[in-house]
């Protein structure tokens, strides 16, 4: 028998392919426009050039001595390990305590700290700059490290704590008849459970810190030897704005290393918001 489909849910799928292929548009561009030359990208920018494309652009774009591509690669990964390292070592107890608190406290506190989630990062950046200042971060990875890691707790936390809220209090309840501790449960019972919803929030905020561009050049400095990828980037190709065999490419490889961690790790969003959705 054959399936027929409803017309909402062909509108539904129409809707989201044209909505998909528009997100798809500006990728393809930057692609095409990587192997082409100058003139070729002005002539015509939405057809690729198979017969003249050529990687020497990208070459000259990975050497480019006003901006090393590799350290921008290293500074960056370095930012998105600490950032989700100390989220996570703040938030995994944080979610554990408010969600074996008695529901309205817990509700309250929770509410509190999600509310950080509905600010946004650019309002508070001024702010943030004077406190930097008069500690002495200001201007330093460290400095920026802390931002952006409490610029992402509230939403590790909220969802830290939906996941430990559905695991059922039994599991803490045999561990304290074991003569278990607290800690000893939440590291070596609770976080082991907690691996798809880590996975998750680990790619999720990664992908956040990698493409976060006004947080860096405002605490690092414009001039600063420090730069991520997003502020390397906008420092090699500002000076370069018109020449696009530079600005293609340097913009291709930014956005490679995030774009293939996203395509090999997708199935595990997947799988830590499914997972988080039908436990308990």
């Amino acid at each position: 028998m054959k399936k027929t489909h409803s017309p909402a849910a062909v509108v539904r799928v129409a809707f989201i392919s044209l909505v998909s292929l528009g997100m798809l548009v500006p990728m393809y561009i930057l692609v095409i426009n990587t192997f082409k030359s100058q003139q070729e990208i002005l002539a015509d920018p939405l057809s690729p050039a198979f017969g003249t494309a050529t990687f020497q652009y990208l070459a000259d774009a990975w050497n480019n001595p006003d901006f090393s591509i590799l350290k921008g690669y290293g500074i960056t990964f370095a930012l998105v390990l600490s950032v989700n390292a100390i989220a996570m070592a703040v938030c995994a107890p944080a979610a554990y305590a408010l969600a074996r608190t008695p529901r309205p406290v817990s509700r309250l506190l929770l509410f509190f700290f999600i509310a950080g989630m509905f600010i946004p990062t650019q309002v508070i950046l001024v702010p943030v700059i004077f406190v930097l200042r008069a500690v002495g971060l200001m201007g330093t990875l460290p400095g920026l490290i802390l931002f952006m890691t409490a610029t992402t707790i509230p939403f590790t936390l909220f969802v830290f704590f939906g996941y430990i809220r559905v695991l059922p209090r039994s599991l803490d309840e045999a561990a304290a008849i074991d003569g278990a501790g607290k800690y000893y449960t939440l590291w070596r019972i609770i976080v082991p459970l907690m691996r798809p919803i880590i996975a998750t929030v680990f790619i999720l905020n990664s992908l956040s810190v990698w493409n976060d561009f006004a947080s860096p050049q405002m605490i690092l400095g414009p001039g600063s030897d420090v730069y991520t990828v997003t502020t390397g980037v906008y420092a090699a190709v500002g000076q370069y704005s018109t020449d696009y065999t530079k600005v293609f490419p340097t913009l291709l490889l930014a956005v490679i290393p995030i774009l293939v961690i996203f395509i090999v790790m997708q199935r595990h969003i997947m799988s830590g918001l499914a997972a988080g959705a039908v436990k308990g």
